[in-house]
């Protein structure tokens, strides 16, 4: 497992973009970390990657937030509200499937639903407000080498 630190805001961003920059057609992230540990702000350099020029807000509320006009398509799904189940009422494995790339924060309410192959980044706070802990735990050779390519 691959561990990154990072100390601020742009510098997630910033890997965000890097990252979205050499996504696929289908690819599947899993962001997992407390409440403000900057799930969410990597996902908006994510966007910037895909060229999406959207403004990126949480899908706490919507569990599901479809951005359609980049490169590729980015599903940004929240299933903290599955922790009762309801996940396989979704079809999210038509998400996952899809000619876009996947988000899920919270993805341990789906877990019997995603696909063999994803890369979950699990993100931690430190004793300092701005510095971020990411470990990238990649899943298929596709995610090993895009993590060595970007973390090295």
């Amino acid at each position: 497992m691959k561990k990154l630190t990072l100390t601020s805001r742009n510098k997630t961003i910033a890997l965000g973009e890097k990252i979205g920059r050499l996504l696929k057609a289908g690819d599947v992230l899993v962001l997992d970390g407390d409440l403000g540990a900057g799930k969410t702000t990597f996902t908006k350099g994510l966007a910037k990657g895909l060229d999406i020029p959207d403004l990126i807000k949480s899908p706490t509320f919507t569990i599901i937030r479809e951005y359609q006009d980049g490169r590729l398509p980015l599903y940004h799904m929240d299933a903290y509200r599955l922790e009762n189940g309801g996940a396989e009422d979704l079809g999210l494995e038509e998400y996952f499937d899809s000619d876009g790339v996947s988000v899920v924060e919270w993805a341990q309410f789906v877990a019997d639903e995603l696909p063999d192959d994803f890369l979950a980044i699990h993100f931690k706070r430190t004793d300092d407000e701005n510095t971020r802990v990411l470990e990238f735990e990649p899943h298929g050779h596709h995610f090993t080498k895009l993590i060595n390519q970007v973390v090295g």
